[in-house]
């Protein structure tokens, strides 16, 4: 079994803004605080969505969600709901404490392959055959 993190009265706060609630037109979640514990799970971990444990479902589902969800901004109302206590600390997350890949601030991407050294003083290139 996962442990979860989320209390019955951090989960209060948080469900109004869920999106796929009962009261909502269209196809409803599953389980929302269960989506809910994934997302936290996969930010405390920092593990790839694949590693997501069975016990929160199909991992490709829930990041389809997660996805849906972030275009439309729901997990900045559901912090700004929990932003008062100070337990959920750990969930926020801002741009200044995530590194950023490589490709994300401009560097060069590809590989280089640089020659050690000068070919004369290398000598004749030998065959891997």
């Amino acid at each position: 079994m996962v442990r979860t993190v989320l209390t019955d009265a951090q989960w209060a706060k948080m469900e109004p803004h869920c999106l796929g609630k009962r009261s909502d037109p269209g196809r409803s979640g599953t389980d929302n605080r269960l989506f809910l514990e994934a997302v936290l799970w996969k930010a405390r971990t920092n593990s790839p969505w694949r590693d997501l444990p069975e016990e929160f479902g199909d991992w490709n589902t829930v990041f389809k969600r997660f996805d849906y969800w972030s275009e439309r901004g729901v997990f900045e109302k559901l912090f700004e709901a929990v932003s008062d206590d100070p337990d959920m600390e750990y969930a926020m997350v801002d741009a200044t404490i995530v590194p950023v890949h490589r490709h994300g601030h401009g560097a060069k991407g590809g590989l280089k392959i640089r020659r050690s050294a000068n070919r004369k003083v290398a000598g004749p290139r030998k065959s891997l055959h």
